[in-house]
């Protein structure tokens, strides 16, 4: 018999007493509040209703608030087989902001958020999550996939789908409980969507869909989320509900990157964007990097993106007419 599965011996009398003597070293010893350890984030249950954003394990608060920075990548090369498609591209992305990726198609957007994520494997280069390395940081982290990758033809419902953002919680191969199942729901109902908690995922429009993967998000409670175009496909409602649930994030001291097709929207919605085209061309706050050269720059004199960049400069007080018209190829409207 194994020392692992042979039974204990008695214990002596004078040993039952001093396990009971010691203060806080006992299974019947009282322990106060300061001498009680603090519970990791493995350690807590989710709550009933929305998870407390302000709130969770004292050292990730703490790192999260103390961090200028929220995302790093330096000196990454990506390629699928022999065609690069990121170019030693070197980033900081500051916290608590909305942060746009915008570029060309096949620019390298969803590549970056992947190569952040470790789904597909860099040439070379490094990434670190608040000044630390993603494997260290992967629960602080969510993602918010292009619907397209995803199979929605998967026999689940929307309440199943949610919960699986509680899994860090929860514990794999564990049932999830009922506080489990009214935190998602309350994710549900944060993104307007609570009375589809039982409809099958692939009976949702598409907006619904995104609501879905959106609400998963919210309930992993992450600081750091990484978005792969949540508003293309969508309708309007839809977007100004994903809008207003993007600044709430903000406020709240989360920092969201997404990739992002519209241009007009651009200065709107974000805080900061990044100029994409394999190569990064310009990052930084929208007011100064959001300009007729960085998108010429990005996007090569393409007529539709162009005539919709100059449409977005033009609303904004700080950009004269001829400065939009500067980025306008010729013989546009």
């Amino acid at each position: 018999m194994s020392p692992e599965t042979a039974p204990a011996a008695r214990p002596s009398e004078a040993e039952q007493r001093a396990e009971q003597e010691p203060a806080g070293a006992g299974r019947g010893a009282a322990t106060t509040a300061a001498d009680a350890p603090r519970p990791t984030g493995a350690d807590r249950r989710a709550p009933a209703g929305l998870p407390d954003w302000t709130a969770g394990d004292a050292a990730t608060a703490d790192e999260t608030a103390g961090a200028a920075v929220a995302l790093e990548v330096h000196d990454l090369t990506v390629a699928y087989r022999t065609q690069p498609v990121l170019w030693d591209v070197d980033l900081e992305l500051p916290a608590g902001q909305l942060i746009a990726i915008v570029g060309p198609n096949g620019a390298g957007k969803s590549t970056l958020l992947k190569a952040v994520l470790g789904l597909v494997k860099p040439i070379t280069g490094w990434v670190k999550v608040f000044e630390a390395p993603y494997r260290r940081r992967r629960s602080w982290v969510g993602y918010v996939p292009q619907r397209e990758s995803v199979d929605w033809d998967f026999p689940t419902s929307a309440l199943d789908v949610v919960t699986m953002g509680l899994y860090g919680r929860i514990g794999w191969l564990r049932r999830p409980r009922r506080a489990h199942r009214e935190t998602a729901l309350a994710c549900l109902d944060k993104v307007g969507i609570r009375e589809l908690a039982d409809r099958q995922i692939s009976q949702l429009s598409g907006g619904q869909q995104q609501r879905v993967f959106l609400a998963r998000a919210l309930a992993q409670d992450a600081r750091l989320y990484l978005m792969d175009e949540p508003f293309a496909g969508v309708d309007a409602t839809t977007e100004r509900a994903i809008l207003t649930l993007l600044k709430e994030l903000r406020t709240r001291g989360r920092t969201v990157v997404a990739v992002h097709h519209d241009l007009q929207t651009v200065a709107e919605y974000f805080d900061h964007v990044v100029l994409l085209n394999m190569r990064l061309v310009a990052s930084g706050p929208v007011e100064t990097t959001f300009t007729p050269e960085n998108l010429q720059r990005t996007y090569g004199g393409r007529l539709t993106v162009l005539t919709q960049a100059a449409e977005a400069l033009l609303r904004r007080p700080s950009v004269d007419r001829d400065e939009a018209a500067s980025v306008r190829p010729p013989g546009a409207p």
